[in-house]
Protein backbone atom coordinates (compact mmCIF):
# COMPACT_ATOMS: atom_id res chain seq x y z
CA UNK A 1 0.00 0.00 0.00
CA UNK A 2 1.40 3.75 -0.68
CA UNK A 3 1.32 6.26 1.27
CA UNK A 4 -1.68 8.67 0.95
CA UNK A 5 -0.08 11.97 -1.19
CA UNK A 6 -1.89 15.49 -1.30
CA UNK A 7 -0.64 18.48 -3.64
CA UNK A 8 -2.66 21.53 -3.75
CA UNK A 9 -3.33 24.13 -6.16
CA UNK A 10 -2.99 27.49 -4.96
CA UNK A 11 -5.60 30.06 -6.32
CA UNK A 12 -6.22 31.85 -3.23
CA UNK A 13 -10.17 31.36 -2.02
CA UNK A 14 -10.12 28.67 -4.76
CA UNK A 15 -7.75 26.70 -3.88
CA UNK A 16 -7.79 22.86 -3.81
CA UNK A 17 -6.22 19.74 -2.70
CA UNK A 18 -5.47 16.54 -5.16
CA UNK A 19 -5.50 13.30 -2.44
CA UNK A 20 -3.43 10.86 -4.43
CA UNK A 21 -2.96 7.22 -2.82
CA UNK A 22 -5.02 3.77 -2.82
CA UNK A 23 -8.28 2.29 -2.02
CA UNK A 24 -9.59 5.80 -1.90
CA UNK A 25 -13.25 5.65 -3.81
CA UNK A 26 -14.82 4.06 -1.16
CA UNK A 27 -15.05 5.39 2.81
CA UNK A 28 -12.77 7.91 2.29
CA UNK A 29 -14.03 9.53 -0.57
CA UNK A 30 -17.48 9.66 0.67
CA UNK A 31 -16.27 11.44 3.74
CA UNK A 32 -14.06 13.87 1.07
CA UNK A 33 -17.32 14.54 -0.80
CA UNK A 34 -19.48 14.59 2.21
CA UNK A 35 -17.17 17.51 3.42
CA UNK A 36 -17.97 20.03 0.47
CA UNK A 37 -21.86 19.65 0.99
CA UNK A 38 -24.99 19.61 -1.02
CA UNK A 39 -26.31 16.71 -3.15
CA UNK A 40 -24.64 15.00 -5.31
CA UNK A 41 -24.93 13.81 -9.28
CA UNK A 42 -22.43 11.48 -10.03
CA UNK A 43 -21.48 11.64 -13.60
CA UNK A 44 -19.81 8.50 -15.03
CA UNK A 45 -20.08 5.93 -17.99
CA UNK A 46 -21.28 2.22 -17.51
CA UNK A 47 -17.69 0.51 -17.97
CA UNK A 48 -16.18 2.73 -15.10
CA UNK A 49 -19.49 2.61 -13.11
CA UNK A 50 -19.49 -0.82 -12.91
CA UNK A 51 -16.43 -1.19 -11.36
CA UNK A 52 -16.13 1.88 -9.10
CA UNK A 53 -19.20 3.59 -8.87
CA UNK A 54 -21.06 1.41 -6.60
CA UNK A 55 -18.60 1.59 -4.25
CA UNK A 56 -18.01 4.98 -4.23
CA UNK A 57 -21.96 5.17 -4.09
CA UNK A 58 -21.94 3.15 -1.11
CA UNK A 59 -18.89 5.58 0.50
CA UNK A 60 -20.91 8.60 -0.32
CA UNK A 61 -24.51 7.01 1.67
CA UNK A 62 -22.38 6.24 4.54
CA UNK A 63 -21.22 9.98 4.57
CA UNK A 64 -24.87 10.88 4.57
CA UNK A 65 -24.88 12.60 0.91
CA UNK A 66 -27.80 12.36 -1.54
CA UNK A 67 -26.71 11.25 -4.73
CA UNK A 68 -27.75 10.16 -7.68
CA UNK A 69 -25.82 8.90 -11.34
CA UNK A 70 -26.14 9.88 -15.01
CA UNK A 71 -24.25 7.31 -17.14
CA UNK A 72 -22.77 9.08 -20.56
CA UNK A 73 -21.45 6.95 -23.80
CA UNK A 74 -17.65 6.12 -23.51
CA UNK A 75 -15.52 7.83 -25.96
CA UNK A 76 -13.96 11.22 -27.45
CA UNK A 77 -16.43 11.15 -30.24
CA UNK A 78 -19.19 11.78 -27.92
CA UNK A 79 -17.31 14.67 -25.84
CA UNK A 80 -20.25 17.33 -27.41
CA UNK A 81 -22.37 19.97 -26.37
CA UNK A 82 -25.13 17.54 -26.92
CA UNK A 83 -23.61 15.07 -24.59
CA UNK A 84 -23.25 17.85 -21.64
CA UNK A 85 -27.30 18.96 -22.89
CA UNK A 86 -27.70 15.64 -20.97
CA UNK A 87 -26.32 16.64 -17.84
CA UNK A 88 -27.97 19.59 -17.67
CA UNK A 89 -31.21 18.10 -18.25
CA UNK A 90 -30.73 15.77 -15.58
CA UNK A 91 -29.76 18.75 -13.41
CA UNK A 92 -33.06 21.20 -14.27
CA UNK A 93 -35.34 18.24 -13.97
CA UNK A 94 -33.68 17.02 -10.78
CA UNK A 95 -34.04 20.61 -9.54
CA UNK A 96 -30.49 20.75 -8.56
CA UNK A 97 -29.82 24.31 -6.67
CA UNK A 98 -26.53 26.53 -6.54
CA UNK A 99 -25.29 23.79 -3.47
CA UNK A 100 -24.99 20.82 -5.78
CA UNK A 101 -21.75 19.09 -6.50
CA UNK A 102 -21.42 17.46 -10.00
CA UNK A 103 -18.63 14.40 -8.92
CA UNK A 104 -16.97 13.06 -12.58
CA UNK A 105 -16.19 9.58 -12.18
CA UNK A 106 -13.76 8.36 -14.95
CA UNK A 107 -11.19 9.51 -17.50
CA UNK A 108 -10.77 12.76 -19.02
CA UNK A 109 -13.92 13.03 -21.89
CA UNK A 110 -15.89 12.31 -18.57
CA UNK A 111 -14.15 15.10 -16.88
CA UNK A 112 -14.45 17.41 -18.88
CA UNK A 113 -18.20 17.27 -20.18
CA UNK A 114 -19.04 17.32 -16.59
CA UNK A 115 -16.99 20.85 -15.82
CA UNK A 116 -17.78 21.71 -18.89
CA UNK A 117 -21.59 21.50 -17.34
CA UNK A 118 -21.16 22.44 -13.75
CA UNK A 119 -19.10 25.92 -15.29
CA UNK A 120 -22.83 26.73 -17.44
CA UNK A 121 -25.23 25.44 -15.11
CA UNK A 122 -27.07 28.23 -13.00
CA UNK A 123 -23.74 30.16 -14.48
CA UNK A 124 -21.69 27.72 -12.54
CA UNK A 125 -21.86 24.99 -9.91
CA UNK A 126 -19.00 23.40 -7.77
CA UNK A 127 -17.90 20.01 -9.12
CA UNK A 128 -15.03 17.57 -8.25
CA UNK A 129 -12.74 15.01 -9.93
CA UNK A 130 -12.29 11.24 -9.36
CA UNK A 131 -10.16 10.73 -12.19
CA UNK A 132 -9.91 7.19 -13.35
CA UNK A 133 -7.25 6.90 -15.96
CA UNK A 134 -3.63 7.62 -15.83
CA UNK A 135 -3.88 10.87 -18.21
CA UNK A 136 -6.55 12.21 -16.61
CA UNK A 137 -4.56 11.82 -12.71
CA UNK A 138 -1.72 13.43 -14.32
CA UNK A 139 -3.49 16.34 -16.35
CA UNK A 140 -7.16 17.41 -17.34
CA UNK A 141 -8.73 16.73 -13.77
CA UNK A 142 -6.14 19.38 -12.61
CA UNK A 143 -6.21 22.92 -13.79
CA UNK A 144 -9.83 23.90 -14.30
CA UNK A 145 -9.82 23.28 -18.20
CA UNK A 146 -13.72 22.41 -19.00
CA UNK A 147 -15.16 21.71 -22.17
CA UNK A 148 -16.05 19.85 -25.67
CA UNK A 149 -15.43 19.46 -29.20
CA UNK A 150 -16.60 20.93 -31.99
CA UNK A 151 -15.88 18.91 -35.68
CA UNK A 152 -13.48 21.33 -36.71
CA UNK A 153 -11.27 21.57 -33.66
CA UNK A 154 -10.71 20.04 -29.99
CA UNK A 155 -11.99 21.57 -26.56
CA UNK A 156 -12.95 24.69 -28.99
CA UNK A 157 -16.18 25.35 -26.81
CA UNK A 158 -15.44 25.31 -23.14
CA UNK A 159 -14.83 27.69 -19.96
CA UNK A 160 -12.37 27.44 -16.80
CA UNK A 161 -14.08 25.99 -14.12
CA UNK A 162 -11.71 25.08 -11.03
CA UNK A 163 -12.70 21.85 -9.51
CA UNK A 164 -13.43 21.55 -5.07
CA UNK A 165 -11.50 18.37 -5.11
CA UNK A 166 -9.00 16.11 -6.65
CA UNK A 167 -9.62 11.92 -5.55
CA UNK A 168 -6.88 10.00 -7.77
CA UNK A 169 -6.63 6.20 -6.75
CA UNK A 170 -4.04 5.01 -8.39
CA UNK A 171 -5.23 1.49 -7.88
CA UNK A 172 -8.14 2.19 -9.88
CA UNK A 173 -5.14 1.86 -12.79
CA UNK A 174 -5.00 -1.18 -12.66
CA UNK A 175 -8.21 -2.30 -15.22
CA UNK A 176 -7.05 0.26 -17.75
CA UNK A 177 -6.33 -1.35 -21.41
CA UNK A 178 -2.65 -0.85 -21.81
CA UNK A 179 -3.49 2.13 -24.69
CA UNK A 180 -4.92 3.80 -21.82
CA UNK A 181 -2.16 3.46 -19.53
CA UNK A 182 0.17 4.34 -22.25
CA UNK A 183 -1.67 7.59 -23.25
CA UNK A 184 -1.36 8.65 -19.60
CA UNK A 185 2.38 7.90 -19.82
CA UNK A 186 2.41 10.48 -22.94
CA UNK A 187 1.58 13.03 -20.30
CA UNK A 188 3.85 12.51 -17.74
CA UNK A 189 6.92 12.46 -20.31
CA UNK A 190 5.79 15.81 -21.34
CA UNK A 191 5.97 16.96 -17.75
CA UNK A 192 9.52 16.00 -17.71
CA UNK A 193 10.60 17.65 -21.06
CA UNK A 194 8.83 20.85 -20.05
CA UNK A 195 9.42 21.38 -16.30
CA UNK A 196 12.24 19.25 -14.62
CA UNK A 197 15.41 17.59 -15.99
CA UNK A 198 16.04 15.33 -13.02
CA UNK A 199 12.14 13.82 -13.74
CA UNK A 200 13.25 13.20 -17.46
CA UNK A 201 16.35 11.43 -15.81
CA UNK A 202 13.96 9.51 -13.12
CA UNK A 203 11.71 8.39 -16.06
CA UNK A 204 14.53 7.49 -18.72
CA UNK A 205 15.38 5.08 -15.56
CA UNK A 206 11.72 3.90 -14.62
CA UNK A 207 9.62 4.34 -17.19
CA UNK A 208 9.11 0.57 -17.94
CA UNK A 209 8.00 0.60 -14.06
CA UNK A 210 5.45 3.30 -14.85
CA UNK A 211 3.77 1.60 -17.52
CA UNK A 212 4.11 -1.53 -16.05
CA UNK A 213 2.03 0.28 -12.86
CA UNK A 214 4.42 0.03 -10.37
CA UNK A 215 2.39 1.86 -7.31
CA UNK A 216 4.95 3.51 -5.94
CA UNK A 217 6.51 4.52 -9.10
CA UNK A 218 3.14 5.24 -10.15
CA UNK A 219 1.84 7.25 -7.01
CA UNK A 220 5.12 9.50 -7.45
CA UNK A 221 4.63 9.67 -11.28
CA UNK A 222 0.94 11.09 -10.56
CA UNK A 223 2.36 13.72 -7.66
CA UNK A 224 5.10 14.75 -9.15
CA UNK A 225 3.23 15.65 -12.75
CA UNK A 226 0.05 17.34 -10.52
CA UNK A 227 2.76 19.23 -8.62
CA UNK A 228 4.20 20.81 -11.69
CA UNK A 229 0.86 21.48 -13.04
CA UNK A 230 -0.43 23.10 -9.78
CA UNK A 231 2.81 25.02 -9.70
CA UNK A 232 2.19 26.60 -13.38
CA UNK A 233 -1.79 26.84 -12.62
CA UNK A 234 -1.02 28.54 -9.50
CA UNK A 235 0.84 31.25 -11.87
CA UNK A 236 -1.21 31.42 -14.96
CA UNK A 237 -4.52 30.57 -14.48
CA UNK A 238 -6.12 31.53 -17.70
CA UNK A 239 -3.19 30.48 -20.26
CA UNK A 240 -1.93 34.25 -20.62
CA UNK A 241 1.78 32.88 -20.49
CA UNK A 242 3.87 30.48 -18.76
CA UNK A 243 0.21 28.05 -18.72
CA UNK A 244 0.80 27.59 -22.50
CA UNK A 245 4.07 25.27 -21.95
CA UNK A 246 1.48 22.73 -20.75
CA UNK A 247 0.31 22.62 -24.74
CA UNK A 248 3.97 21.10 -25.59
CA UNK A 249 3.05 17.98 -27.53
CA UNK A 250 0.04 19.66 -28.12
CA UNK A 251 -0.47 21.62 -31.09
CA UNK A 252 0.07 18.68 -33.35
CA UNK A 253 -1.10 16.60 -31.04
CA UNK A 254 -4.65 18.00 -31.36
CA UNK A 255 -3.91 17.96 -35.04
CA UNK A 256 -4.02 14.48 -35.53
CA UNK A 257 -7.08 13.88 -33.17
CA UNK A 258 -8.79 16.11 -35.10
CA UNK A 259 -8.48 15.32 -38.89
CA UNK A 260 -8.95 11.44 -37.87
CA UNK A 261 -12.05 12.38 -36.13
CA UNK A 262 -11.00 11.75 -32.50
CA UNK A 263 -11.46 8.06 -33.22
CA UNK A 264 -8.20 6.53 -34.49
CA UNK A 265 -5.85 7.43 -31.77
CA UNK A 266 -6.36 7.79 -27.75
CA UNK A 267 -5.59 11.51 -26.28
CA UNK A 268 -2.17 10.78 -25.78
CA UNK A 269 -0.90 8.41 -28.69
CA UNK A 270 -1.81 11.70 -30.51
CA UNK A 271 0.10 13.75 -28.10
CA UNK A 272 3.28 11.63 -28.21
CA UNK A 273 3.51 11.78 -31.68
CA UNK A 274 3.12 15.87 -31.29
CA UNK A 275 5.62 15.76 -28.85
CA UNK A 276 7.92 13.57 -31.61
CA UNK A 277 7.23 17.08 -33.67
CA UNK A 278 8.05 19.38 -31.40
CA UNK A 279 11.10 17.94 -30.67
CA UNK A 280 12.26 18.09 -34.51
CA UNK A 281 11.29 21.52 -34.22
CA UNK A 282 12.68 22.90 -30.90
CA UNK A 283 16.20 20.90 -32.61
CA UNK A 284 15.62 22.92 -35.90
CA UNK A 285 15.51 26.40 -34.07
CA UNK A 286 17.83 25.69 -31.69
CA UNK A 287 16.48 24.96 -28.39
CA UNK A 288 17.86 21.07 -28.23
CA UNK A 289 20.78 19.65 -29.08
CA UNK A 290 20.20 16.41 -31.76
CA UNK A 291 20.84 14.43 -28.61
CA UNK A 292 18.77 15.84 -26.35
CA UNK A 293 16.21 15.37 -29.30
CA UNK A 294 16.59 11.93 -29.50
CA UNK A 295 16.47 11.84 -26.38
CA UNK A 296 12.79 12.56 -26.34
CA UNK A 297 12.32 10.50 -29.20
CA UNK A 298 14.11 7.46 -27.46
CA UNK A 299 11.82 8.04 -24.14
CA UNK A 300 8.70 8.15 -26.06
CA UNK A 301 9.54 4.77 -27.95
CA UNK A 302 10.84 2.82 -24.95
CA UNK A 303 7.19 3.70 -23.17
CA UNK A 304 5.89 1.64 -26.57
CA UNK A 305 4.18 5.29 -27.52
CA UNK A 306 4.39 6.42 -31.57
CA UNK A 307 7.23 8.89 -32.20
CA UNK A 308 6.11 8.51 -35.74
CA UNK A 309 2.92 9.84 -38.02
CA UNK A 310 1.65 7.29 -39.98
CA UNK A 311 1.86 7.93 -43.50
CA UNK A 312 -1.43 8.13 -44.43
CA UNK A 313 -1.81 11.17 -42.82
CA UNK A 314 -1.08 14.46 -45.01
CA UNK A 315 1.17 16.91 -43.54
CA UNK A 316 -0.94 19.63 -45.42
CA UNK A 317 -4.19 18.46 -43.22
CA UNK A 318 -2.16 18.71 -40.28
CA UNK A 319 -0.98 21.92 -40.79
CA UNK A 320 -4.35 23.29 -41.82
CA UNK A 321 -5.78 21.80 -38.85
CA UNK A 322 -3.10 23.74 -36.67
CA UNK A 323 -4.04 26.91 -37.80
CA UNK A 324 -7.69 26.49 -37.12
CA UNK A 325 -6.75 25.28 -33.69
CA UNK A 326 -7.73 27.98 -30.35
CA UNK A 327 -4.23 28.32 -29.60
CA UNK A 328 -3.29 29.82 -32.94
CA UNK A 329 -3.57 33.66 -32.77
CA UNK A 330 -3.93 35.98 -35.63
CA UNK A 331 -3.40 32.19 -38.19
CA UNK A 332 0.04 31.71 -36.66
CA UNK A 333 0.39 28.92 -34.98
CA UNK A 334 2.38 28.89 -31.50
CA UNK A 335 4.20 26.28 -30.09
CA UNK A 336 5.38 25.37 -26.86
CA UNK A 337 9.14 23.99 -28.08
CA UNK A 338 11.95 23.12 -25.49
CA UNK A 339 14.89 25.58 -24.85
CA UNK A 340 16.60 21.76 -23.41
CA UNK A 341 15.30 19.17 -21.38
CA UNK A 342 13.38 20.26 -18.64
CA UNK A 343 13.21 23.91 -20.13
CA UNK A 344 9.75 25.13 -22.28
CA UNK A 345 8.58 28.20 -23.93
CA UNK A 346 5.93 29.55 -26.82
CA UNK A 347 7.00 30.85 -29.69
CA UNK A 348 5.41 32.11 -32.48
CA UNK A 349 8.01 32.75 -34.48
CA UNK A 350 7.88 28.92 -36.10
CA UNK A 351 7.53 29.15 -40.11
CA UNK A 352 4.95 27.07 -42.11
CA UNK A 353 8.05 25.39 -44.20
CA UNK A 354 9.37 24.52 -41.02
CA UNK A 355 6.30 23.03 -39.50
CA UNK A 356 5.89 21.20 -42.55
CA UNK A 357 9.42 20.13 -42.52
CA UNK A 358 8.98 18.64 -38.99
CA UNK A 359 5.89 16.66 -40.02
CA UNK A 360 7.37 15.54 -43.00
CA UNK A 361 10.38 14.40 -40.68
CA UNK A 362 8.35 12.85 -38.47
CA UNK A 363 5.99 10.45 -40.85
CA UNK A 364 9.65 8.97 -42.39
CA UNK A 365 10.65 8.21 -38.56
CA UNK A 366 13.48 10.44 -38.91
Amino acid sequence: MVKTRRARVPLGSRSYDIIIGESLLGDKAGRLVAGLGGRVLMVSNRKVFGLYGRRLGEGLTKAGVKWEKLLLPDGEEFKTMETAGRIHDRLVEGKYDRDCLALALGGGVIGDITGFAAATYMRGVRFAQAPTTLLAQVDSSVGGKTGVNHPKGKNLIGAFHQPSLVISDVGALATLPEKEVLGGVAEVIKYGCIGSAGFFRYLEKHVEELVALQPGVTAYCVEVSCRMKAEIVGADERESGLRAILNFGHTAGHAVEAVTRYKRFTHGHAVAMGMAVAASLSRMKGGLGAAEAERVISLIRRAGLPAEIPRDIEPGALLAAMERDKKAKAGVVRFALLDGIGKCSVRGDVTRGEVLEALRERRRGG
